[in-house]
């Protein structure tokens, strides 16, 4: 602890975003570069090194935060990156998507703004890379076993890094033609960079990790006899089933996924194409669901140019301080919050009839109509009460010339054959079942992150891949010395 005053002499202060005017313009990274190191040292002081660091209960990685923050506030910029590379793979990716539930549990939080948690861990991560601490680390010895690793999200990196450390040959097999899952084409370019993604892709394959790209399992290659050409299978594919909504008109065209919309504008960010199919603009976008993804929709349509944007979510607005009642310290909250998306929306007034940014709260989708070639047109909602219960007397029109269905998902994809051929058993809401090894019903089969778990947090995702590293290690050798984050019946903080 550099500072034993800090918490109560320094407010908290973020990385600055910026001029919404300029960033919505371009596809860059929402933040002013450079502008964080300043202004880290003084927050990390902030950090009142607790007896009861509540934050490490509120990650899932159990990150060493006052360890890192002190060392932080003292600019011991190696030291930080050991202890935060110690418990995370990946701190670079967490430290811009993470929602930071670690934020939500810091004991400061109680009855202050919070330490920014987030904002060190990017700060360490980034500098680390700048200072070349984070050189790749193949194994010294490998074990002569082989693993193959099914899906190259936060999960399945995170896995195929700790056994190629481990001394395990690993391929990762990815249905696209580029690693990274939704990380490379379901998260818009303004919220992380894809430069960030091939930096740690090429440490792993200096590290000896192989990867299959275009390779759909239980299709390309088929799913039991890549079981027979490995000593164990990790299967990570995230939970991509997406759902629907079955309301009059879904069948109208210009109604789409989310993730048939997100990844298009990644592949105009790679260069894949020039213009997105599904393209934003000129267009009267309504984006349904008010999550994450919808964020991003909103933020991708901003950019593309659309004439309105306008995200609902069926939910009431939230309140702008925690319920205590509902939502006691240290649980994650549910509050207002304005990511850069929202702010832009507001800003610029793409969605003039909104309650809120862009978003009109308690709001449900009756139905859409469309024009006579069969293109939608409008979308009919109605407010809803707090059981989901219409109003009467509130329903109302919106254009829309595109509609963006964001309403999460369900589980692991079952359309390409993989699960079938292996006859992996399934979990009663559709999740692949396993032990508590994670371990299927299928012999030196493991299931982890979304595909088994359901749809989560990044750092969840990444928690996973470590831990089934270590069961898979455990399985191949008879005992193990890597990291088990969580086990898969762990769960986040909740009342």
């Amino acid at each position: 602890m550099a500072d034993p005053k800090g918490f109560m002499t320094t407010p908290r202060q973020e990385w600055p975003r910026r001029p919404v005017e300029e960033r919505v313009r371009d596809w860059d990274e929402v933040y002013v570069p450079g502008a964080l190191l300043p202004i880290i040292s003084k927050q990390a002081d902030r950090c009142m090194d607790c007896g009861i660091p509540f934050c490490h209960d509120a990650c899932p990685l159990g990150n060493l935060i006052p360890e890192w923050n002190d060392l932080v506030s003292r600019e011991d910029w190696r030291a930080a990156s050991n202890r935060l590379h110690a418990t995370n793979n990946f701190p670079e990716f967490t430290g811009r998507l993470c929602p930071a539930p670690c934020e939500a549990g810091c004991v400061l939080a109680i009855n202050q703004p919070a330490v920014t948690i987030k904002n060190v861990e990017c700060a360490i991560a980034d500098r680390a890379w700048a200072e070349g601490f984070v050189p790749a680390r193949p194994p010294e010895r490998l074990s002569g076993m082989t693993v193959a690793v099914i899906g190259s999200g936060p999960t399945g990196l995170a896995a195929a890094q700790q056994l190629t450390r481990a001394g395990h040959t690993v391929a990762v097999y990815e249905k696209d033609d580029r690693i990274g899952g939704l990380m490379r084409y379901g998260i818009p370019e303004f919220k992380m960079e894809k430069q960030h993604l091939e930096r740690r892709i090429e440490q792993m394959r200096a590290e000896g990790t192989k990867f299959r790209t275009s390779t759909t399992v239980g299709r390309d290659v088929g799913a039991v006899e890549l079981r027979g050409r490995y000593d164990a299978v990790v299967i990570a594919t995230g939970a991509t089933a997406w759902r629907e909504l079955s309301v009059p008109g879904r069948e109208l065209n210009g109604i789409h996924q989310a993730m048939e919309y997100l990844p298009l504008a990644n592949r105009v960010c790679e260069g894949d194409l020039e213009v997105s199919p599904l393209s934003a603009a000129g267009k009267h976008v309504v984006i349904v669901g008010g999550g994450d993804t919808g964020a991003d929709c909103l933020g991708t349509a901003v950019r593309e140019g659309a004439a309105s944007v306008t995200q609902l979510d069926i939910y009431a607005q939230p309140g702008a301080e925690r319920d205590e009642d509902i939502e006691p310290w240290p649980t994650y909250p549910k509050i207002y919050r304005l990511s850069a998306a929202h702010e832009e929306a507001r800003d610029l007034r793409t969605a003039p009839a909104a309650d809120a940014d862009a978003r009109l709260f308690a709001a449900s989708t009756l139905r859409f109509t469309g024009d006579e070639s069969g293109r939608v047109r409008s979308l009919h909602l109605v407010e809803v009460d707090e059981l989901r219960r219409p109003l009467p007397g509130t329903g109302r029109t919106l254009p829309a010339d595109l509609v963006l269905l964001a309403l999460g998902f369900s589980g692991p994809d079952q359309e390409d054959g993989l699960i079938g051929q292996l006859g992996l058993q399934l979990a009663p809401r559709g999740t692949l079942a396993r032990d508590d090894g994670f371990a299927t019903n299928v012999p030196g089969v493991f299931a982890a992150g979304d595909a088994a778990r359901g749809q989560s947090l990044i750092v969840w995702a990444i928690a996973e891949g470590r831990a089934v590293a270590a069961a898979v290690d455990r399985y191949l050798t008879g005992s193990s010395r890597l990291p088990a984050p969580v086990s898969p019946r762990d769960r986040p903080m909740r009342v």
